[in-house]
């Protein structure tokens, strides 16, 4: 299946031109039609205003927010005018806790969300809430561009970290356009259990479904050596000069990745390169 519909969600302007010179590149290679959602998120608390004034000050607040969203709306037009691509924007004010429907809906019914990384430098909360929203209420593929990426890699040489998991396997079909694309997916798997189901040939089963649809791919098990997943999988990423890594997003439960951290989180606060996830 080709990415025909690809839908992005703003709330900065922060590498805003990077980011969207990238996702038409990307919406130009597939021949899709690219959405752009501009959020203006309302974070006010209605009963901490003083009694009186929280109609009035949180109908101001709510105009102030339309505003902004109009006005990133307008920044994406000008910035998408002229390019070679179809492709519409939209834009909303929403609250925190409303992010999750809103952008899970929209999520639901495209192909692949393009989104910028979540961490950094002019993101807050409301970025990491977008793309845990995009994968969970949207069950959706998603592709992290990291900020500042002048270019889309051609993916050629794709990396996928394979562990078993149901994550790692609808990751796996999601990202297959890519990967029949790719010159060589290197199918790397990290300290593999030694009475896992997989144990006399890792990632046999898999490979063997790749081949059938024409990717050519080779296994790589490594030992983390005592260092993280994310960490590892970052030094094998440089190995292999690989220009997109595919991951099952969130393994464990969102409780405990927000408690320790997560392969997730720490592939995502430092990464490189693109990231293609599913949930």
């Amino acid at each position: 299946m080709a990415y025909k519909s690809i839908i992005s969600f703003v709330t900065t302007a922060t590498g805003l031109d990077e980011f969207l010179d990238t996702a038409s590149m990307m919406a130009q290679r597939s021949d899709a039609h690219l959405e752009v959602c501009c959020i203006a998120v309302d974070s006010t608390q209605p009963i901490g205003f003083f009694a009186g004034a929280p109609a009035v000050i949180y109908q101001e607040s709510l105009e102030q927010l339309q505003g902004q969203a109009e006005t990133l709306r307008e920044d994406v037009r000008a910035k998408l005018n002229g390019r070679p691509i179809r492709w519409s924007t939209e834009d909303v004010v929403v609250t925190m806790g409303a992010i999750g429907s809103y952008v899970g809906l929209k999520a639901r019914f495209s192909d692949l969300v393009l989104l910028p990384c979540p961490y950094g430098e002019g993101r807050g909360p409301q970025d990491e809430i977008v793309t845990e929203a995009a994968l969970f209420d949207g069950s959706a593929a998603v592709l992290i561009l990291p900020d500042g990426m002048k270019g889309l890699p051609e993916f050629r040489q794709i990396v996928l970290a394979w562990n078993q998991s149901e994550e790692a396997l609808h990751a796996t079909r999601a990202a297959m356009p890519l990967l029949i694309a790719a010159d060589l997916v290197n199918i790397v798997i990290i300290d593999p259990p030694s009475h896992g189901q997989e144990r006399s040939d890792p990632g046999g089963l898999l490979t063997t479904m790749m081949a059938r649809h024409g990717v050519k791919a080779e296994v790589s098990v490594i030992a983390s050596a005592g260092a993280g997943v994310a960490q590892t999988l970052q030094r094998h990423m440089r190995d292999k000069a690989g220009d997109l890594l595919v991951i099952g997003a969130y393994s464990h439960s969102r409780l405990r990745q927000a408690i320790l951290g997560g392969t997730t989180r720490s592939l995502l606060s430092d990464t490189k390169t693109p990231i293609f996830m599913m949930h």
